[in-house]
């Protein structure tokens, strides 16, 4: 199996998308981690199909295909959700980034966030940003960390509570 190549995505990889999604909403449940996703598919969601079909169309969505399946994705905009502060200067903002399971321990996440430092640099843009589930075991804050992120503010959605990072290109 080759290295993840990056392609941009479009609508049209909504369903492809909205798997990968209720496959790790799966394997978080799996592993008693249903916090940060809850325990239903997203695809159940018409709520959640929407938000994702709104942010596929508001930005560039990257696809990351593993000899030509899809392994990962997520979406770049200029600005972050409702929940978060813009930054007050120019910046990208990773939205929904997750990886097929089937690919797990392959480095797709790590692929996707080089190719969003990659695509902040071609864009003239110095910071880029991403928000995270902040609650568990606080191992996704720490995977975000790994990649060279720094954590700045907290938000809480709910109960749901959310961790903004950031990394300087």
């Amino acid at each position: 199996m080759g290295s993840p190549e990056m392609r941009k995505g479009g609508v049209d990889d909504l369903p492809a998308i909205l798997g990968m999604l209720d496959g790790a909403v799966a394997w978080l449940v799996s592993q008693g981690r249903a916090g940060q996703w809850g325990n239903r598919p997203w695809s159940t969601h018409p709520e959640a199909v929407e938000q994702v079909r709104r942010i596929l169309t508001e930005g560039t969505p990257w696809i990351a295909e593993i000899d030509g399946d899809p392994a990962g994705t997520m979406t770049l905009t200029g600005r972050p959700g409702p929940e978060v502060a813009p930054a007050g200067e120019p910046e990208l903002y990773v939205h929904s980034l997750v990886t097929d399971r089937r690919f797990a321990g392959r480095g797709v996440g790590g692929a996707l966030l080089a190719h969003a430092v990659d695509e902040a640099r071609r864009h003239g843009v110095s910071l880029l940003r991403l928000d995270c589930y902040a609650g568990g075991d606080g191992r996704l804050v720490a995977y975000y960390e790994g990649n060279g992120f720094t954590p700045t503010e907290t938000f809480t959605v709910g109960d749901w509570p959310g961790q903004v990072l950031a990394r300087r290109v």
